[in-house]
């Protein structure tokens, strides 16, 4: 059975919203989706997030991780590297885009 593909995000009603991560702009391209409760774990809810922000909390943290302890905007917030993160992409514009690296911890793991 073909996998199905999400809805299109539609540019205009989100072309005032706010990304929950890093609170800039959405703009009208590079936005993600994610579930803040992974779906391999059942996770439905859905938010609209920067691609390089999506990209970056994945980078970052295992999807156990994420269910276990990072299922909040704060809890993600709160971690060293996604701080740093915020506080450096905080000064790129809305549809600012750049490679996301996977760190090092988290090959280790």
């Amino acid at each position: 059975m073909p996998k199905r593909r999400p809805e299109p995000i539609e540019a205009a009603p989100l072309a005032d919203a706010h990304c929950p991560l890093c609170g800039r702009v959405l703009g009208t391209v590079n936005i993600d989706r994610h579930h803040l409760i992974p779906k391999t774990f059942k996770g439905k809810d859905q938010f609209p997030i920067h691609k390089i922000c999506h990209r970056k909390i994945h980078s970052a943290f295992t999807e156990r991780e994420l269910l276990q302890t990072y299922h909040t905007w704060e809890a993600l917030r709160g971690h060293e590297d996604i701080r740093a993160f915020v506080d450096w992409v905080a000064r790129k514009p809305p549809d600012f885009y750049t490679r996301t690296y996977t760190s090092n911890k988290k090959k280790l793991r």
